[in-house]
């Protein structure tokens, strides 16, 4: 029985196209990195966090002091869940030269294809219905997700105007689904 199935032309169709098949999605799913992990250890800055400036002028006549010469944390959040466990805090830094870069600090998500890191401007909220909403308002990808665990830091753009962005989503693009957010308060 088993002979004559393998004589018939329609049997080497099949298997070919099951074969095709399970290497289109091998190669679309990964599933394999659900259980690899890459972790980063880029260098985070030594930010403070910030100071209110002066109501009142100084006696010397001056209305207003320097802005601080280090990095300075403008706006932090900590991730909750979507898609995937997602763990670990986000962090807004301005540098002493005016230029603005995102921390991830102690990331901790699955490993997934496609991973990239937004600034948003939807709300970072918990539950399914919140999954997949970043990619309807304004985003800003600022690059592919160097790992799932571990410091990242990610330059942003000159051109961004930060308020227009409240949260950062760690975002599957080939899947239109969040794995976890941060709201950047």
């Amino acid at each position: 029985m088993i002979r004559r199935l393998l004589h018939r032309p329609t049997t080497w169709l099949v298997i070919a196209v099951l074969g095709a098949g399970a290497v289109a999605g091998l190669f679309w799913f990964q599933p394999w990195r659900l259980v690899t992990d890459t972790t980063v250890a880029d260098q985070l800055s030594t930010a403070d966090a910030p100071t209110p400036a002066p109501a009142a002028s100084s006696p010397s006549g001056s209305s207003a002091a320097a802005p601080p010469a280090g990095p300075v944390v403008v706006r932090k959040g900590t991730f909750v869940s979507h898609e995937h466990d997602t763990t670990g805090a986000a962090r807004l830094v301005r540098n002493g030269d005016g230029t603005h870069q995102l921390e991830l600090v102690g990331l901790d998500t699955s490993d997934g294809p496609d991973l990239r890191v937004w600034l948003t401007d939807q709300q970072a909220i918990t539950g399914p219905d919140a999954w997949s909403v970043f990619d309807d308002g304004r985003h800003v990808e600022l690059g592919r997700l160097k790992g799932n665990r571990g410091n990242q830091v990610y330059p942003v753009p000159a051109d961004v105007k930060l308020d227009n962005y409240r949260s950062i989503s760690i975002w599957c693009k080939r899947f239109s689904v969040s794995f976890g957010a941060a709201l950047l308060q």
